[in-house]
């Protein structure tokens, strides 16, 4: 008898499902709705690398430390918190002659052992903007090798994007309506809202939502304010369907 109610479930069960597979989708009117807002940037992220090279290890190791730490230094004269620097990156490597050459050119140079390597990169959130331009000359002294980027964000992204996407829903309900009344219709409530995907600027936490504007081995110490961090742009996409009425 257990067995007889257990069966008698399962169709039960199996012939409901199939019932709701087959029920067909009410008249809908789909539409998608995108929105961008634009944002100042307040804070900026410079990506520093600095690297020094001697046949002895330690004493390679001991400029490149000093170098961190005169980094460390301007970090704190500009008022920055000990969790807004990270050193994310430490490397101790052998360095040749013939490392820069091309695979030709490497082929009539004789491979001389020039010292070793020691590189370390330095990320560091400057979340005063207007000191921008004191902080990068002052790194740029401090021994610093290498400007690996420098990003500027919006430290409120997530409210940013909350707004663009509630004028994105917005969007897509005037267009649904709009279009309806072209044709005597009107919509009724939703029944399905699928948000579009975004990719993030970057996985790690110093430049998620980032706009990347500079970054080179060559900057100019002397910028004199010649830097425009312009505006971040934050969109949103949303893609609804309406009933019908």
């Amino acid at each position: 008898m257990k067995k007889l109610w257990l069966c008698t479930i399962a169709v039960l069960v199996f012939s409901f499902h199939a019932s709701a597979q087959n029920t067909p989708e009410p008249p809908l009117i789909t539409v998608t709705g995108q929105a961008e807002v634009r944002v100042a940037p307040d804070e900026v992220v410079f990506t520093l690398g600095v690297e020094s090279v001697d046949k002895d290890m330690l004493a390679a190791k001991k400029r490149t430390d000093d170098s961190v730490r005169e980094v460390l230094a301007i970090a704190a004269k500009n008022n920055i918190k000990p969790a807004d620097v990270q050193t994310s990156y430490i490397s101790i490597q052998p360095k040749y002659n013939t490392d820069e050459l091309e695979y030709e050119a490497r082929r009539t140079v004789k491979r001389e052992f020039v010292g070793y390597q020691v590189s370390k990169t330095v990320a560091v959130i400057l979340r005063d903007i207007s000191r921008f331009d004191a902080m990068l000359s002052d790194v740029l002294k401090a021994g610093v090798t290498r400007l690996s980027n420098v990003e500027f964000r919006d430290s409120r992204i997530r409210y940013h994007r909350d707004q663009a996407r509630v004028m994105a829903i917005k969007a897509a309900q005037e267009k649904a309506k709009l279009l309806t009344g072209q044709i005597g219709q009107s919509i009724g409530p939703a029944y399905s809202i699928r948000e579009g995907t975004y990719t993030p600027y970057s996985t790690n936490n110093f430049s998620q939502n980032a706009v990347s504007v500079a970054g080179s081995a060559g900057a100019d110490s002397g910028s004199d304010g010649a830097i425009a961090p312009g505006q971040i742009s934050v969109t949103a996409q949303v893609t609804v369907s309406f009933r019908l009425n």
